[in-house]
């Protein structure tokens, strides 16, 4: 009678552990700057291909309309994590906010500059843009960011362009080919799509290789990552050692299958109707992506670079950028998944 009891008891307290409310303190939530967008497909595919769930953490992947709306979120309370850009923990410790990037999935940004093919003819250079409307995925996006970095390093003022938000995707493209904007800075797939139907079309500046992108900024430039606030990071070890888990068992899955395998994995609703360009512009995208999730130190430099070069308020705050990211969470990740941290 006794070993039933014991049976019973144990039993109770499995389903205590199991209850909602025990698997809501293991619940993350995660906002995406545009999860169509393939510089953020590696928090996607995680998604997609269950890793969340084999580390341990329960993911709720909200998806917005840029990384400034995903900053808004984790800023206000309504997220936990974002999987954006690397570049606004720097801009925000100029604001006294501190983040913490704990796991990078994109060597670079893939950030494009690319002019509208109703006005091809007008803008020749970033210099033509001054007075043009030029469209950003949000004010205060990363794509905000680069435009204002571009335009103040051809010595034109950074405000010198009217930024007009248009999202990431289909709306992007529309606003492109309706000659709404006069010019945009784009992410694949969008980019690709673009080209595919326009074959003159004039890109102003191109950071989606390595080449371009040490062109464009004089060295490698940190896309992607999870990052969270500093507080929340040093709060919940268990849940990001999950995520950073998850994140870089995906890149190696990435790095170990074809292009055609990814895609098969996405959503139908990101891949969208030609998958033809999605496959180019993935193909393209794939070197983009980490191999071990590890944040370069020189990277993190040459973005508080770029920033403080285009922003007195940045240049004047005296950041400490090894603040603003952490390998720890990487390097340990190596020892429970086998890739990782070189």
């Amino acid at each position: 009678m006794k070993s039933l009891f014991g049976r019973l008891a144990a039993t109770l307290c499995a389903l205590v552990l199991m209850s909602p409310l025990a698997a809501a303190e293991n619940k993350v939530t995660i906002a995406i700057g545009g999860g169509a967008c393939l510089c953020y497909l590696p928090t996607v595919l995680a998604k997609q291909l269950g890793e969340f769930d084999k580390a341990g953490v329960n993911v709720d992947l909200v998806d917005l309309k840029g990384g400034s709306d995903a900053l808004k979120a984790l800023i206000g309370g309504s997220a936990d994590v974002v999987s954006g850009y690397f570049d606004h923990c720097v801009n925000l410790a100029a604001k006294k906010q501190a983040l913490q990037a704990f796991v990078v999935y994109d060597r670079y940004p893939g950030l494009v500059l690319v002019v509208s093919p109703s006005h091809g003819k007008e803008i020749n250079s970033i210099k033509d843009l001054a007075g043009k409307k030029v469209g950003v995925s949000a004010p205060g996006s990363s794509t905000d960011f680069f435009l204002k970095y571009l335009l103040k390093k051809n010595g034109l003022d950074p405000t010198s362009s009217a930024v007009i938000g248009v999202g990431l995707g289909a709306t992007a493209v529309a606003a492109m080919e309706q000659g709404q904007i006069d010019a945009a800075v784009m992410l694949d797939p969008s980019v690709t799509v673009l080209q595919g139907k326009y074959h003159d079309l004039k890109i102003l500046a191109d950071t989606r290789t390595q080449k371009d992108t040490l062109a464009t900024f004089g060295g490698e430039y940190p896309g992607g990552a999870l990052y969270s606030t500093t507080a929340w990071v040093a709060a919940h070890g268990k849940e990001v050692q999950a995520l950073t888990n998850a994140i870089v068992s995906t890149l190696g899955w990435i790095h170990t299958h074809s292009a055609e395998d990814i895609m098969a994995k996405m959503p139908e609703e990101m891949v969208g109707k030609d998958k033809a360009l999605y496959l180019a512009a993935l193909k393209n995208t794939i070197p983009m992506y980490s191999e071990t999730g590890k944040m370069d130190p020189k990277g993190a430099d040459a973005v508080l670079a770029v920033f403080s070069e285009s922003s007195p308020e940045i240049a004047n705050a005296h950041i400490d950028v090894t603040k603003t990211y952490t390998n720890k969470f990487v390097e340990q990740a190596k020892k429970t998944t086998g890739v990782g941290a070189k």
